[in-house]
């Protein structure tokens, strides 16, 4: 395995699977790319939404994921970084099929029925990888 996917926020279950792909990196001898993505907000009209929730701008993404590649190069794995804004679980497939990636690892939220409902980044990554995915709680 050579390249492993992080799909990164700062959720509790991004932080688990920073772990996970961290210690699957470092027996693996595979580099870690992370991405964090903003949201795009979808437009209302003239003077609508905008791109973005300002509560969770593009800068935000980019400095998680900037930490995490950092923590990541700290445990002696080879990391970088991708931020932008989108949809997360597209952007982070696209990035996966962009860097022929083996491996995705994301977090998957505790709430079953609000994924269920609303869908989550881990369930839209999950049925559109076309490679493995690992969904950790």
């Amino acid at each position: 395995m050579k390249t492993i996917v992080l799909g990164y926020d700062d959720s509790p279950e991004a932080g688990r699977a920073l772990e996970k792909a961290a210690e699957l990196a470092s027996a693996l001898s595979a580099r870690v790319v992370v991405a964090s993505i903003a949201s795009a907000l979808q437009p209302v009209g003239r003077g609508g939404a905008g791109p973005y929730d300002p509560a969770d701008p593009p800068e935000h993404h980019r400095e998680l994921a900037q930490r995490a590649a950092t923590e990541l190069i700290e445990r002696g794995v080879t990391a970088e970084h991708v931020s932008g804004l989108g949809d997360p679980g597209e952007a982070i497939v696209a990035l996966a099929d962009e860097r022929d990636a083996e491996l995705i690892v994301v977090g998957m939220s505790h709430h079953p029925h609000v994924s269920r409902f609303l869908g989550g980044v881990g369930e839209d990554v999950a049925h559109h990888a076309h490679c493995d995915v690992l969904l950790v709680h």
